[in-house]
């Protein structure tokens, strides 16, 4: 994934056809569960994601999920109302995830992003920048904060700003991996280090 932006080159790297042969691929390590870690469902619509894993598991007879379906699972599960969303994206597709997560029953309440669509430039902003985002939807009242990205570097501050704001804040990588634990019948509580998230057991 090079770009993130929402002309039909950049769509194209989001193809199905091209994610299937990987499943297939895993398939073969017998692992017990799979995850898209990416979150492009969020702009080009949720049942996108949801299709994606009934072909995974269709064609592997193992459960998936996805970053966006997993974010989804763990703010429902959280019981929050007012939810934030923090990315590098541009105003276009921020725009866009707004859009479409409303249609799947969470609104945003509060939101900031860095305008980028280079993917490689979404790794390199600094955790300090991130926090800072972060501390600006929370002190717009939200319960919950959605960071929304696989390509920043933030996993390692949500703890430490769970504490400081007292706000639930998902990290897309994080969520996939507590998501994709519970598929696999394994404890996420193990890596409860890593933000509140990780002490559900159910989605």
């Amino acid at each position: 994934m090079t770009e993130i932006a929402l002309d039909a080159q950049a769509l194209n790297q989001f193809d199905p056809s091209d994610m299937l042969p990987a499943a297939d691929l895993l398939a073969d390590a017998k692992v017990d569960a799979m995850a898209w870690n990416g979150t492009s469902a969020s702009w080009l619509g949720i049942e996108r994601d949801r299709s994606l894993c009934e072909a995974i598991s269709a064609r592997t007879g193992k459960p998936a999920t996805t970053s966006t379906l997993a974010c989804i699972d763990a703010v429902r599960s959280s019981g929050a109302q007012r939810v934030g969303f923090v990315t590098p994206y541009t105003d276009d597709v921020q725009l866009r995830i707004g859009k479409v997560w409303a249609g799947d029953g969470i609104a945003c309440h509060a939101e900031r992003h860095l305008g980028l669509r280079d993917n490689f430039s979404f790794g390199e902003v600094v955790p300090a920048e991130i926090a800072d985002m972060i501390r600006a939807v929370a002190a717009e009242g939200c319960d919950a904060i959605v960071i929304l990205c696989t390509n920043m570097d933030r996993a390692a501050i949500t703890a430490a700003l769970e504490r400081e704001l007292k706000v639930l804040i998902l990290d897309s990588v994080a969520v996939t991996l507590w998501r994709t634990m519970l598929l696999a019948n394994a404890d996420p509580r193990i890596l409860s280090g890593w933000g509140r998230v990780f002490q559900s057991t159910h989605p």
